[in-house]
């Protein structure tokens, strides 16, 4: 049964909800404010063979304070090379005959190393959150989001081919 089915029977169209928020009542805080990012990628795309190699990629991310250097830049570059794995080379394969996966295991699934990305460069702003005591904001997926996009807006920059569907294939750029 339907929740449409459940309201019509109760003499419902539509769910609604009466009340409103209040922040400030019963001792609750401002909600705390959350990461951002700007990304950026340089690609190189070989027109006769539809290759497409990155060069470089930039992420300016505000995170709030950074309590550890290392630690947050390694989260981010690491996201980075993933970003870069799902855009370029990860996608399940089934076999037509059988349905089953035909890529199930790391030899045949792609995934990114070094040589596909040259250089990963990074600004961390910290921007410190005002409702959190330390000024800090989360800092983990926001490493992969924007890596797609940056290299799908490259590429349209690059070729005028505007890609909208991952992993970008050489069938995409020729």
């Amino acid at each position: 049964e339907t929740y449409l089915h459940i309201l019509a029977r109760h003499g419902l169209s539509e769910p609604t909800a009466n009340g409103e928020r209040n922040p400030e009542a019963n001792g609750a805080s401002q909600p705390p404010s959350g990461s951002f990012a700007a990304w950026f990628a340089e690609v190189r795309v070989d027109a006769n063979l539809g290759l497409l190699r990155i060069p470089r990629i930039l992420s300016a991310v505000d995170a709030g304070c950074i309590l550890n250097a290392k630690l947050a830049r390694s989260q981010m570059i690491g996201g980075a090379v993933m970003g870069v794995g799902m855009t370029l080379l990860e996608e399940t394969v089934f076999d037509r005959e059988t349905g089953r996966i035909a890529n199930a295991s790391f030899g045949d699934y792609l995934i990114p190393d070094n040589a596909d990305v040259d250089e990963i460069d990074l600004i961390l702003v910290g921007t410190p959150d005002t409702v959190r005591p330390l000024g800090i904001k989360g800092l983990g997926e926001i490493g992969v989001v924007g890596a797609s996009a940056a290299i799908a807006n490259a590429v349209f920059h690059a070729t005028g081919r505007r890609i909208r569907s991952l992993p970008i294939t050489v069938d995409q750029l020729l």
